[in-house]
């Protein structure tokens, strides 16, 4: 296309071909033969040279076919978030290699590479998943490394959220990860979450996310939004029992019909200091909801894909952070050196004013 002239096929056999240029003066040919049990070809004779006239060369040529479009665009495609519509295909052909093309050939051109780039289509990339997971040997429940960083351990692929897709999932971690009595699960309030973790992880302390408590909260309590906001997310987040008693009393004179909701959910789900296990700093599912983010363009891919953008996504995450903790010279992460100096200086504006217990003091 380049050289903006059109050839055609002279002689084909198996076992070998002749392709010409269309102009019968032209000496431009290429004869190539196929290996012996092998299905490379070698190009045996190649005549470079056009000989055919400068106006015999047509701007619209038969050699760009959809599939040559698409070999040609397809790098304008890796990023699957970009819009790049057949109009764009034609302009691109026609500033890059000056080949007119129809609307027709720059939309199949555009999805011959959307297949060569997803792995083809999504019915022939089910098929490749199974091959694909076995050389990865991996599943990628989502924490925080030690620099407070998003450190997935496994994804998962279902149908919809159902009790089937959830026990499977939370089955295949259980399976890998086994059981740590530590263990602590924070999730939303879906019914099929809450069904699974107890069939699989029944020792578990399953939590509750505030944000989407309070999001059910300001459904069932629409007056009192406001309130809601001011007092509740205070109340979730406090260590000490004392101060939730008090918080807790303020939130429920604020909303009246609060407390017996909250209590029916379960104090130690969304609380901190009712939680029987170390919850720590996670009170919600920004992680994943994170992760959210970050793929919701990739999931409208054929599932190897999708699995294949979710791994490239987590070697790129794994790559900067060993090389930043190859430069670390503090004990901590950076994330931590920093809380720590922050609070060692405020730390040092408090005093102990008397021991409650042989084990507690108050600080002030």
């Amino acid at each position: 296309m380049t050289e903006k002239f059109q050839y055609k096929v002279f002689k084909s056999k198996p076992s070998f071909v002749v392709v010409r240029c269309v102009h019968t003066s032209c000496s431009w040919r290429v004869r190539a033969k196929k290996l012996v049990e092998s299905e490379y070809w070698m190009v045996t004779k190649y005549e470079k040279k056009h000989t055919c006239p400068t106006d015999f060369k047509p701007v619209r040529r038969r050699q760009a076919t959809s599939w040559v479009v698409g070999e040609c665009v397809k790098r304008k495609l890796i990023n699957p978030g970009r819009v790049y519509r057949p109009r764009d295909v034609m302009d691109d052909m026609k500033r890059k290699f000056g080949v007119d093309i129809s609307y027709s050939v720059a939309w199949r051109g555009r999805e011959c590479a959307y297949d060569n780039l997803r792995l083809g289509t999504p019915e022939q990339s089910y098929k490749l998943l199974p091959g694909y997971l076995h050389m990865l040997k991996a599943t990628n429940p989502v924490c925080h490394d030690a620099n407070q960083q998003i450190f997935p351990l496994a994804f998962g692929v279902g149908d919809s959220e159902n009790d089937a897709s959830w026990s499977w999932f939370l089955g295949r971690v259980k399976s890998v990860f086994g059981v740590n009595p530590a263990l602590v699960i924070v999730s939303d309030r879906h019914r099929s979450i809450n069904n699974a973790v107890q069939e699989v992880f029944p020792q578990a302390f399953h939590g509750i996310c505030m944000y989407h408590l309070l999001n059910n909260l300001k459904t069932k309590f629409r007056n009192k939004t406001k309130e809601l906001e001011q007092h509740y997310i205070r109340t979730a987040k406090t260590y000490n029992l004392q101060d939730f008693h008090v918080l807790f009393y303020t939130l429920c004179s604020a909303v009246p019909g609060v407390k017996e909701y909250l209590e029916a959910v379960g104090l130690d789900r969304w609380t901190r200091s009712h939680a029987p296990s170390r919850r720590y700093n996670i009170m919600t599912t920004n992680i994943s909801e994170s992760l959210n983010v970050v793929l919701v363009k990739v999931r409208e891919l054929p599932i190897t894909a999708f699995v294949n953008e979710i791994r490239l996504l987590c070697q790129k995450w794994f790559h900067e952070r060993r090389t930043k903790a190859a430069g670390c010279t503090t004990m901590m992460s950076k994330d931590i050196e920093t809380k720590l100096e922050e609070r060692k200086d405020r730390a040092q504006a408090m005093g102990v004013s008397f021991s409650m217990s042989l084990y507690s003091n108050q600080v002030i």
